[in-house]
Protein backbone atom coordinates (compact mmCIF):
# COMPACT_ATOMS: atom_id res chain seq x y z
CA UNK A 1 0.00 0.00 0.00
CA UNK A 2 1.44 3.67 -0.85
CA UNK A 3 1.76 5.94 2.14
CA UNK A 4 0.50 8.55 -0.24
CA UNK A 5 -2.80 6.59 -0.60
CA UNK A 6 -6.57 8.00 0.81
CA UNK A 7 -7.04 4.14 2.12
CA UNK A 8 -3.45 5.27 4.29
CA UNK A 9 -3.97 8.56 5.39
CA UNK A 10 -8.00 7.90 6.27
CA UNK A 11 -6.46 4.90 8.15
CA UNK A 12 -4.46 7.47 9.90
CA UNK A 13 -7.49 10.06 10.43
CA UNK A 14 -9.87 7.82 11.80
CA UNK A 15 -7.07 5.67 14.32
CA UNK A 16 -6.41 9.22 15.80
CA UNK A 17 -10.10 10.34 15.77
CA UNK A 18 -10.79 7.16 18.18
CA UNK A 19 -8.83 8.22 20.40
CA UNK A 20 -10.51 12.09 20.53
CA UNK A 21 -7.61 13.31 18.27
CA UNK A 22 -8.31 15.26 15.21
CA UNK A 23 -6.19 15.01 12.23
CA UNK A 24 -6.22 17.08 9.34
CA UNK A 25 -5.56 15.99 5.66
CA UNK A 26 -2.12 18.25 5.68
CA UNK A 27 -0.99 16.44 8.43
CA UNK A 28 -2.04 12.76 7.24
CA UNK A 29 0.31 13.90 4.65
CA UNK A 30 3.25 14.91 6.48
CA UNK A 31 2.88 11.83 7.95
CA UNK A 32 2.72 9.93 4.79
CA UNK A 33 5.97 11.98 3.72
CA UNK A 34 7.92 10.73 7.17
CA UNK A 35 6.38 6.89 6.50
CA UNK A 36 7.91 6.94 2.83
CA UNK A 37 11.15 8.46 3.47
CA UNK A 38 11.52 5.97 6.97
CA UNK A 39 11.04 3.11 4.92
CA UNK A 40 13.46 4.30 2.07
CA UNK A 41 16.03 5.01 5.34
CA UNK A 42 15.20 1.17 6.75
CA UNK A 43 17.13 -0.23 4.09
CA UNK A 44 20.02 0.99 5.07
CA UNK A 45 19.96 1.41 9.08
CA UNK A 46 17.53 -0.42 11.28
CA UNK A 47 14.71 2.65 12.00
CA UNK A 48 12.03 -0.13 12.55
CA UNK A 49 11.07 -3.85 12.58
CA UNK A 50 7.56 -3.07 11.47
CA UNK A 51 7.03 -2.98 7.74
CA UNK A 52 3.72 -3.36 6.97
CA UNK A 53 1.87 0.06 6.20
CA UNK A 54 -0.96 0.27 8.41
CA UNK A 55 0.81 -1.56 11.08
CA UNK A 56 2.92 1.31 11.06
CA UNK A 57 0.12 3.60 10.79
CA UNK A 58 -1.23 2.23 13.71
CA UNK A 59 2.06 1.30 16.28
CA UNK A 60 4.51 4.02 14.78
CA UNK A 61 1.69 7.13 14.20
CA UNK A 62 -1.63 6.75 15.72
CA UNK A 63 0.44 5.32 19.13
CA UNK A 64 2.76 8.49 19.26
CA UNK A 65 -0.73 10.88 18.75
CA UNK A 66 -2.33 9.38 22.03
CA UNK A 67 0.14 11.73 23.96
CA UNK A 68 -0.91 15.13 21.71
CA UNK A 69 -4.02 15.86 24.44
CA UNK A 70 -1.39 15.55 27.33
CA UNK A 71 0.99 18.56 26.28
CA UNK A 72 0.37 21.96 25.72
CA UNK A 73 1.07 23.99 22.57
CA UNK A 74 3.76 26.12 24.26
CA UNK A 75 5.19 23.25 25.81
CA UNK A 76 8.97 22.50 25.40
CA UNK A 77 9.79 18.35 24.80
CA UNK A 78 12.55 16.36 24.68
CA UNK A 79 12.08 12.83 22.95
CA UNK A 80 14.69 10.07 24.56
CA UNK A 81 15.80 7.55 22.37
CA UNK A 82 13.37 8.85 19.37
CA UNK A 83 15.11 5.95 16.49
CA UNK A 84 12.40 6.62 13.88
CA UNK A 85 11.51 10.00 15.17
CA UNK A 86 8.80 8.69 17.69
CA UNK A 87 6.67 9.69 19.31
CA UNK A 88 8.38 13.50 18.97
CA UNK A 89 8.01 14.23 15.27
CA UNK A 90 3.80 13.20 14.71
CA UNK A 91 3.55 15.16 17.96
CA UNK A 92 5.88 18.08 16.28
CA UNK A 93 3.05 17.93 13.17
CA UNK A 94 0.03 17.90 15.62
CA UNK A 95 1.30 20.58 17.54
CA UNK A 96 3.50 23.25 15.23
CA UNK A 97 4.68 25.53 18.19
CA UNK A 98 5.91 22.99 20.49
CA UNK A 99 9.46 23.18 20.93
CA UNK A 100 10.76 19.62 20.42
CA UNK A 101 14.48 18.05 21.02
CA UNK A 102 14.93 14.70 19.92
CA UNK A 103 18.07 12.61 21.28
CA UNK A 104 19.38 9.32 19.67
CA UNK A 105 22.52 7.69 20.72
CA UNK A 106 23.20 6.58 16.92
CA UNK A 107 24.59 9.14 14.09
CA UNK A 108 22.91 7.18 11.27
CA UNK A 109 19.57 7.75 13.15
CA UNK A 110 19.98 11.23 13.86
CA UNK A 111 21.38 11.72 10.54
CA UNK A 112 17.60 10.10 9.45
CA UNK A 113 16.03 12.65 11.39
CA UNK A 114 17.90 15.75 10.27
CA UNK A 115 16.35 14.69 6.92
CA UNK A 116 12.74 14.51 8.22
CA UNK A 117 13.12 17.61 9.94
CA UNK A 118 14.21 19.75 6.93
CA UNK A 119 11.93 17.81 4.05
CA UNK A 120 8.99 18.17 6.30
CA UNK A 121 10.23 21.75 6.96
CA UNK A 122 9.69 21.68 10.51
CA UNK A 123 10.63 24.47 12.70
CA UNK A 124 11.69 25.07 16.81
CA UNK A 125 13.05 21.30 16.24
CA UNK A 126 16.54 19.54 16.90
CA UNK A 127 17.79 16.26 16.35
CA UNK A 128 21.09 15.61 18.32
CA UNK A 129 23.44 12.80 19.04
CA UNK A 130 24.05 12.38 22.04
CA UNK A 131 23.62 8.97 24.67
CA UNK A 132 20.89 10.42 27.16
CA UNK A 133 23.03 9.43 29.99
CA UNK A 134 25.06 12.28 29.01
CA UNK A 135 22.68 15.08 29.33
CA UNK A 136 22.33 15.77 32.76
CA UNK A 137 25.78 17.22 32.83
CA UNK A 138 25.46 19.82 30.32
CA UNK A 139 23.73 22.84 31.67
CA UNK A 140 22.06 23.28 27.78
CA UNK A 141 19.82 20.39 29.17
CA UNK A 142 19.43 19.98 33.30
CA UNK A 143 16.50 21.20 34.26
CA UNK A 144 15.45 22.32 30.56
CA UNK A 145 12.17 20.71 29.56
CA UNK A 146 8.36 21.01 30.05
CA UNK A 147 8.44 17.14 29.27
CA UNK A 148 10.29 14.36 28.79
CA UNK A 149 8.89 11.42 26.86
CA UNK A 150 9.97 8.14 25.62
CA UNK A 151 8.90 5.20 23.41
CA UNK A 152 10.32 1.48 23.17
CA UNK A 153 13.37 3.43 24.89
CA UNK A 154 14.22 1.33 28.31
CA UNK A 155 12.61 -0.09 31.67
CA UNK A 156 10.75 2.70 33.41
CA UNK A 157 13.20 2.99 36.18
CA UNK A 158 15.82 3.55 34.16
CA UNK A 159 13.99 6.11 31.95
CA UNK A 160 13.06 8.26 34.90
CA UNK A 161 16.63 8.15 36.89
CA UNK A 162 17.37 10.17 32.96
CA UNK A 163 14.59 12.29 32.78
CA UNK A 164 14.21 13.16 35.99
CA UNK A 165 16.99 15.90 35.73
CA UNK A 166 16.09 17.28 32.33
CA UNK A 167 12.84 18.69 33.30
CA UNK A 168 12.33 21.53 34.93
CA UNK A 169 10.61 21.76 38.74
CA UNK A 170 6.99 21.51 38.01
CA UNK A 171 7.65 19.29 34.69
CA UNK A 172 6.74 15.75 33.74
CA UNK A 173 7.81 12.46 32.53
CA UNK A 174 6.17 10.15 29.98
CA UNK A 175 6.86 6.70 29.18
CA UNK A 176 4.81 5.00 26.29
CA UNK A 177 5.07 1.40 27.60
CA UNK A 178 2.79 -2.42 26.24
CA UNK A 179 1.20 -5.12 28.31
CA UNK A 180 4.45 -5.62 30.85
CA UNK A 181 4.37 -2.14 32.42
CA UNK A 182 3.23 -3.57 35.85
CA UNK A 183 5.91 -5.08 36.40
CA UNK A 184 8.40 -2.04 35.03
CA UNK A 185 5.90 -0.23 37.44
CA UNK A 186 6.96 -2.21 40.55
CA UNK A 187 10.64 -1.91 40.08
CA UNK A 188 10.12 1.76 39.13
CA UNK A 189 8.13 1.49 43.08
CA UNK A 190 11.14 -0.73 44.35
CA UNK A 191 13.81 2.29 43.59
CA UNK A 192 11.22 5.44 43.44
CA UNK A 193 12.26 6.13 47.20
CA UNK A 194 14.79 8.46 48.99
CA UNK A 195 15.73 10.00 52.00
CA UNK A 196 13.75 13.40 52.30
CA UNK A 197 15.57 16.71 53.24
CA UNK A 198 13.66 17.92 55.46
CA UNK A 199 11.93 15.21 57.68
CA UNK A 200 15.09 12.46 57.24
CA UNK A 201 12.11 10.26 56.23
CA UNK A 202 12.29 7.71 52.97
CA UNK A 203 9.43 9.38 50.71
CA UNK A 204 9.25 8.35 47.30
CA UNK A 205 10.86 10.50 44.65
CA UNK A 206 8.10 10.02 41.65
CA UNK A 207 4.43 9.77 41.54
CA UNK A 208 3.23 8.13 39.19
CA UNK A 209 -0.26 8.09 37.15
CA UNK A 210 -1.13 5.07 34.70
CA UNK A 211 -3.54 6.17 31.56
CA UNK A 212 -4.28 2.77 29.06
CA UNK A 213 -6.04 3.12 25.76
CA UNK A 214 -6.72 0.77 23.21
CA UNK A 215 -4.95 1.43 19.80
CA UNK A 216 -7.07 1.22 16.70
CA UNK A 217 -7.35 -1.11 14.05
CA UNK A 218 -4.93 -3.94 16.18
CA UNK A 219 -6.54 -3.78 19.33
CA UNK A 220 -3.32 -3.25 21.01
CA UNK A 221 -3.87 -2.31 24.97
CA UNK A 222 -1.23 0.17 25.64
CA UNK A 223 0.11 2.67 28.67
CA UNK A 224 0.88 6.29 29.23
CA UNK A 225 3.15 6.42 32.40
CA UNK A 226 2.73 9.65 33.84
CA UNK A 227 5.49 10.29 35.98
CA UNK A 228 6.18 13.68 38.06
CA UNK A 229 9.83 13.93 39.14
CA UNK A 230 8.71 14.94 43.34
CA UNK A 231 12.53 15.78 43.86
CA UNK A 232 12.78 18.52 41.94
CA UNK A 233 9.42 20.37 43.49
CA UNK A 234 10.74 23.07 46.19
CA UNK A 235 9.82 26.37 47.11
CA UNK A 236 10.00 29.03 43.94
CA UNK A 237 12.70 31.53 44.70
Amino acid sequence: MDFHSEKWKTFCKTGAHKLGIQVTCQQAEQFAIHATEMMKWNKKINLTAITDPLDIAAKHFIDSLSLTNEIPSDASLIDLGSGGGFPGIPLKIMKPSLQVTLIDASRKKVNFLKQMIRILKLENIAAIHNRVEDLPEDPAFSRSFDFAVSRAFSSLDHFAGLAAPLIKPKGKMIAMKGKNVKLELKALTATASGLSRTSGEFRPKFSVELKSYTLPHVNLRRFMVMINNRATVGPSN
